[in-house]
């Protein structure tokens, strides 16, 4: 999967604004980037990140004496179809699945939606469209669509790997279902203008895409082991927090914490294409959610400001790193339920799941 990053892509008055991709990773989202100018500077950035939502602000200033026209762009995380995972979608009855909203200069855009699906890296969004199935490869409506193919279709669909025969026994006997294999790349966009030398302010939020498993992935047998040194590295798990997990581990019963992971990817590192190429005043805040729960991330100067929230702050701040943030959640009644970003699965996602899990790997994205 690829993370979302707005994208302007500026122009001259006179020149027709275009549109670009960037790339991104794995159902982790951004903000604002821009394509290399240095006409408009970012002289602040604040930016609020929980599991239940991704708040960001910022204050865009055009540092020339022209008024310049821009395409704002959000791609939305790419969506790749698969038997054996569930991509974390907030909604994934709509088209807007993390539920995407922006304002410019304190008045709300009506961004508009291009869609593009792909399979082996050839665009078969015309395919799809033409046969009357919905691009979203999750979405119940696509499945129910694949069913009413004619069989010269679907094989035709199968050898360009768009579909294929998903086989399973559900309890009722053995099923044959045609499945999306095609993944989505989506982008929200709307056209813009920053007047000459003055300041813009630019506000979008969304729910983010948050992974989750049932126990720990880099915890075992009383230790840490398996992703154990991956993890520390992706979120700067330090001793107290290392200490937190093995007291958990010593008060259960059977030496596993009864913890739940949630897990959160914003893309910061190309956010740099601005004038300077550095933010004037940044400022993260994160919110873990409880007070019980466990939280590590990577960032600068990193200081606690209430029961829930971490702030970090930064002058002249260069995107270098992404954020990634790990939260563990406790299991108060000792099951090993999944979080509650995951338990929102349903229908046809619900169904993947348990596919997925029958043939030995549980989803945990």
């Amino acid at each position: 999967m690829t993370a979302g990053r707005t994208v302007f892509l500026c122009a001259a008055l006179a020149a027709s604004p275009a549109m670009a991709n960037d790339s991104i990773a794995e159902l982790g989202t951004g903000g604002l980037i821009l394509s290399r100018t240095d006409s408009i500077a970012m002289e602040k950035e604040e930016l609020f990140i929980s599991a239940d939502a991704v708040r960001v602000d910022y204050v865009f200033r055009n540092q020339t004496d022209a008024d310049v026209d821009a395409v704002v762009a959000f791609p939305m995380p790419a969506i790749e179809a698969s038997p054996y995972d569930m991509p974390a979608m907030p909604d994934d009855t709509s088209d807007n699945f993390l539920g995407f909203e922006a304002t410019f200069d304190g008045k709300p855009v009506e961004p508009q939606l291009d869609q593009r699906a792909f399979a082996v890296g050839i665009d078969v969004t015309d395919a799809l469209r033409k046969a009357g199935v919905p691009v979203n490869p999750f979405r119940e409506e696509a499945r129910k669509a694949l069913e009413g193919l004619s069989d010269e279709t679907a094989q035709d669909w199968i050898a360009r790997g768009m579909i294929f025969i998903d086989t399973y026994d559900d309890g009722s006997g053995w099923k044959s279902v045609r499945t999306p294999l095609w993944s989505l790349r989506s982008a929200y966009w709307w056209r813009a203008r920053f007047p000459a030398s003055a300041a813009v302010k630019v506000h979008h939020s969304y729910r983010p895409s948050v992974g989750g498993s049932v126990g720990l992935n880099f915890f075992g047998d009383g230790k840490f082991q398996d992703q154990y040194a991956s993890y520390k590295t992706k979120y700067c798990m330090d001793g107290a927090f290392e200490k937190a997990v093995l007291r958990a581990a010593k008060n259960a019963p059977d030496g596993y914490p009864a913890l739940a992971e949630q897990r959160i990817d914003y893309v910061l590192t190309t956010g740099g294409n601005w004038a300077l190429g550095t933010i004037g005043d940044f400022r993260l805040t994160v919110d873990k959610g409880d007070p019980r729960n466990l939280i590590s991330f990577c960032a600068p100067n990193v200081r606690k400001t209430g029961a829930t929230t971490f702030e970090a702050t930064a002058k002249d701040f260069y995107p270098a790193q992404d954020v990634a943030i790990l939260i563990l959640q406790p299991r108060d009644d000792g099951s090993r339920a999944l979080p509650r970003a995951e338990r929102k699965l349903d229908g046809a996602a619900k169904a993947l799941s348990e596919r997925a899990a029958r043939r030995g790997g549980l989803p945990t994205k």
